[in-house]
């Protein structure tokens, strides 16, 4: 069974910058794939970025295209979100997903199998 925790969310000023961390316990397959999403108060989960664990060409959201970078350690088995430049609208619960194989709906929430518990980010005016 794989299981995700992130981490490392917080509070931050408008401009400032978060890393967030995404442990998987088990081990990633070459073939799988990560995804942040976030959701905030009275808002549907929206997709963030995607990539596969093996190979490049991340997927971002046009929200933070340019700001954020999702990348991962295979030595740590972890998948890291960090976000720059973060504004208000930015503030939500952000999500890690996993899911074996890489979908060509990779946006959609409803492919992934894997979910974390998700964590804060606040970014105040």
């Amino acid at each position: 069974q794989v299981q995700l925790v992130e981490s490392g969310g917080g509070l931050v000023q408008t401009g400032g910058s978060l890393k967030l961390s995404c442990v998987i316990s088990g081990r990633a397959s070459s073939d799988s794939s990560m995804a942040w999403f976030r959701q905030a108060p009275g808002k549907e989960r929206e997709f963030i970025t995607a990539r596969r664990w093996s190979g490049n060409s991340p997927r971002y959201a046009d929200s933070v295209k340019g700001r954020f970078t999702i990348s991962r350690d295979m030595a740590k088995n972890t998948v890291y979100l960090q976000m720059d430049s973060l504004k208000p609208e930015d503030t939500a619960v952000y999500y890690c997903a996993g899911r074996y194989g890489w979908n060509t709906n990779y946006y959609s929430q409803d492919v992934y199998n894997y979910w974390g518990q998700g964590t804060q980010v606040t970014v105040s005016s």
